[in-house]
């Protein structure tokens, strides 16, 4: 899996091993909030007023923050209080306890049970449909316990003896009651995760029931080929997605440090971002348009996935195949992330003149605050930690002669102390004008993603799957629903500012340093100050440059 940019407070991590992607997105992040300063911010100008004693983060343009338990919810409906059925066997009945979770109907909470226990409550019956939010919680999850198409077939199997569908005659009224109820837990299946349905088996199993079913009501092959008709034409798209992506990938040009020795030979050979969009307002809302499509493809399975094939907890063993296609969605979206942080640098690096370079960050420094403004979080978050990189933030007079007082106040707001307290207070609010808004422009919320997701890896790592009696851990899974089905919400909305394929082009095709040529283009602009930085920077110039 593709390492992940750091930002300044994830710097330092191990990037060796299997360990690698989670060190690079975890290293020197807290475990738990501590209080914080209230400041108020006018993004619009250069000046921040301090409150000491209060806490949160009041924004332009962006409601204060609300409760977060009434901020959430899924595709599916999904709340922090869930419903389910008992199971219609006699089994260890589920452990019950206080807090959020899945409750029985009219019961309290399930916070353990077996997993013959919880697919029994995912079957439906003639009188009985699980909750939405039961169905989401229980199918993100049990892939780590039982492969899907193994899953399904045993979903069929209860469902075949309970409505004694293997029997002739069938009992007419009663299959028409229960068909319309698995052929709903069927689609909401193949709507949510559609990528478990790219394995012929679980389209096998779906069609197997439904021609069980069928004699009673041939309405069933209808709503059957429609359903398949939906998902083929899904798993089309996503494929055509990973195909694009991998085009978009193989055609970016190659890493280009030999660009460096054109810094002295006027006029530019290479283009440059501001030749191609100098509207930083513009240039957020194509970054926007990126930031979405990379959303819009991870399904909510990867992050299940993205870090159990590395640490199965517990002793759990994945239930997964071919875990790199499982993952592919978003390690696009973490090649990403790291390729905007090396285009910022590199942009800054690049110009010959010091009031050129000084341009670039007040640019880039603009762009940062319109993506602010909008929700995009994690393109914010790239661009400041694109500035933050050494070989950027080494450019003393650049930045001297740069205005960065707004700069300042959006390195506070992504500033890690206190896990994370401001930017976090800035998501609920960017929330909460999502959930009243009256237009998708008021709707983007684009996290800040290697925090989303060291959220979710914590939450794999502090709590077991498993309890000691063998039950599944299902209050930790609900936690899990809650912050993915979260989401899932932000993925869906559409973007709504129209493409410029121009600026879309450049951010993903145009030529970017590695590490080493962002040095060496610093210290042709800006000349070492020591020894350490003059000897790298002799070494540099005769590995990249061919010169002594």
């Amino acid at each position: 899996m593709n390492v992940l940019c750091c930002p300044p407070c994830f710097r330092g991590a191990g990037q060796d091993g299997r360990h690698a992607f989670r060190d690079a997105l975890l290293h020197g992040v807290s475990s738990s909030p501590v209080s914080a300063v209230h400041r108020f911010i006018d993004l619009t100008s250069n000046t921040s007023r301090v409150k000491d004693g209060d806490q949160g983060v009041v924004l332009t343009g962006m409601p204060q923050t609300v409760c977060s338990g009434t901020m959430f919810t899924t595709p599916s409906g999904f709340s922090p209080h869930l419903a389910c059925a008992e199971p219609e066997e006699e089994e260890e009945a589920p452990q019950e306890g206080p807090g959020p979770g899945a409750c029985l109907a009219d019961g309290p909470p399930i916070t353990s049970a077996s997993l013959d226990t919880l697919i029994h409550n995912l079957v439906p019956t003639a009188d009985y449909y699980p909750e939405k939010a039961y169905v989401f919680t229980f199918l993100l999850s049990a892939r780590l316990f039982i492969p899907p198409p193994e899953l399904l077939s045993r979903v069929c199997e209860l469902c075949i003896k309970q409505q004694q569908l293997d029997q002739s005659p069938l009992d007419t009224a009663k299959v028409r009651k229960f068909g319309p109820k698995i052929l709903q837990l069927l689609t909401e299946w193949t709507e949510t995760f559609p990528s478990d349905f790219r394995d012929e088996k679980m389209v096998g199993h779906f069609k197997d029931i439904i021609h069980r079913i069928a004699p009673c009501d041939e309405a069933y092959w209808k709503t059957l080929n429609q359903v398949l008709q939906k998902l083929s034409q899904r798993l089309a798209l996503m494929s055509q997605g990973e195909e694009r992506r991998g085009e978009v990938s193989l055609n970016a040009s190659s890493i280009s440090d030999k660009l460096v020795a054109f810094k002295t030979k006027p006029p530019p050979i290479q283009k440059d971002m501001l030749s191609i969009c100098n509207d930083p307002y513009t240039l957020a809302q194509q970054l926007t348009h990126v930031e979405l499509e990379h959303l819009r493809h991870i399904g909510p399975e990867e992050f299940v996935q993205a870090f159990v094939q590395k640490d199965p907890l517990d002793g759990t063993q994945p239930c997964f195949s071919d875990q790199k296609k499982k993952t592919s969605n978003l390690e696009a979206y973490v090649r990403w992330f790291n390729r905007l942080c090396y285009l910022v640098a590199t942009e800054i690096c690049m110009p010959a003149k010091k009031k050129q370079r000084a341009q670039v960050i007040e640019f880039f420094i603009d762009v940062a605050r319109e993506c602010f403004n909008i929700g995009n979080f994690n393109s914010l978050m790239a661009i400041i930690s694109g500035m933050n990189m050494s070989p950027v933030s080494r450019l003393k007079k650049t930045w001297g002669k740069a205005k960065t007082a707004k700069f300042f106040i959006l390195e506070h707001q992504m500033d890690p102390t206190g896990n994370f307290y401001n930017y976090r207070t800035a998501l609920r609010g960017a929330v909460h004008r999502s959930r009243t808004a009256n237009s998708n422009r008021e709707r983007i919320v684009i996290p800040f993603f290697s925090l989303l997701i060291k959220d979710i890896y914590f939450l794999n790592e502090g709590c077991a799957n498993r309890l000691p009696n063998g039950h599944v851990n299902f209050e930790k899974f609900v936690e899990l629903a809650r912050q993915v089905g979260e989401f899932m919400t932000w993925k869906q909305v559409e973007c709504p500012f129209e493409e410029d394929r121009a600026i879309l082009h450049y951010l993903h095709t145009a030529p970017i340093f590695s590490e080493d040529g962002l040095y060496l283009a610093s210290y042709e602009s800006e000349s070492p100050e020591n020894q350490v930085e003059k000897d790298r920077w002799k070494a540099l110039r005769s590995n990249v440059l061919g010169k002594t």
